[in-house]
């Protein structure tokens, strides 16, 4: 089978220290394609310089700023660097951007109006967004409505709403990613969701170093363990894992542009 993690953190430390093993071992694996996504102006940096040096690994790159880090810009203006980056081919979509009620690391009104900036971003370079919502499930669909993010599209990451959230994604033409959190065995309600999403919309995706799948539950999380991804949705929807692997791969290629074809 042939994989995608298509959200991880390879321009964090905890993968960054010892990255050519963790690529290695998402090869072996069979990750082919990878999602690194920027989450501040530094990280974003980071993940275009990895995207250049590991093309030869299916290294892709997002640049945006987290809504934690939403209060690095003043009144939400997002830095011109981001829009400088996004120019580059390696890099295939706008993000992570969007909304964060659980900790309020930065101002709510901070944290939309800077999702609003990446929003607009998006449209005007013709490249998908990477939406983080975090308690915030109305209020981001809100605004992805009402800055007609249709026109862009992209994909809700590490998808932790109800369905009813993913129905009005959906209706926008976003995809629907999952995580870690959908092997957890408390999660049967997640899972119900992954069973509805449509084959053509959804995508899978490690957010590694974060919420490793239950296999590795609290230790680091890396782009490999995204089989157990596979392998939780696969069951629940009563499909081959490998069935669900291709489709996921063609999803990807479709939302990000990068190429469908072999490795």
């Amino acid at each position: 089978m042939r994989l995608v993690d298509s959200h991880c953190h390879l321009n964090m430390k905890e993968l960054s220290a010892t990255l050519e093993t963790v690529l290695r071992s998402a090869r072996e694996a069979g990750v082919l394609r990878l999602l690194v996504a920027g989450f501040d102006e530094p990280s974003s940096g980071e993940a275009v310089n990895l995207a250049k040096k590991y093309t030869g690994e299916g290294v892709f790159a997002a640049v945006g700023i987290h809504p934690h880090d939403a209060k690095a810009c003043p009144g939400g203006e997002i830095p011109g660097s981001l829009a400088a980056w996004a120019l580059d081919g390696r890099v295939v979509a706008i993000g992570e951007t969007g909304l964060d009620f659980h900790y309020d690391h930065s101002p709510r009104e901070v944290q939309g109006e800077c999702f609003r900036q990446h929003i607009d971003l998006a449209v005007k370079l013709g490249k998908p967004l990477v939406v983080h919502v975090r308690e915030a499930y109305d209020e981001a669909l809100e605004i992805l409505r009402g800055e007609n993010a249709d026109r862009c599209r992209g994909v809700i990451h590490c998808f932790a709403g109800e369905w009813r959230h993913a129905v009005k994604a959906l209706d926008l033409g976003f995809f629907i990613s999952f995580a870690g959190p959908v092997t957890f065995p408390r999660s049967s309600a997640l899972r119900e969701v992954a069973a509805k999403v449509p084959l053509d919309c959804l995508l899978c995706e490690t957010d590694s170093p974060y919420l490793a799948p239950q296999p590795w539950r609290g230790k680091s999380n890396q782009p490999a363990y995204v089989t157990a991804i596979y392998e939780a949705i696969a069951a629940v929807r009563k499909i081959p894992a490998a069935e669900l692997a291709e489709a996921v791969w063609q999803n990807a290629a479709r939302l990000f542009g990068w190429e469908a074809g072999d490795v």
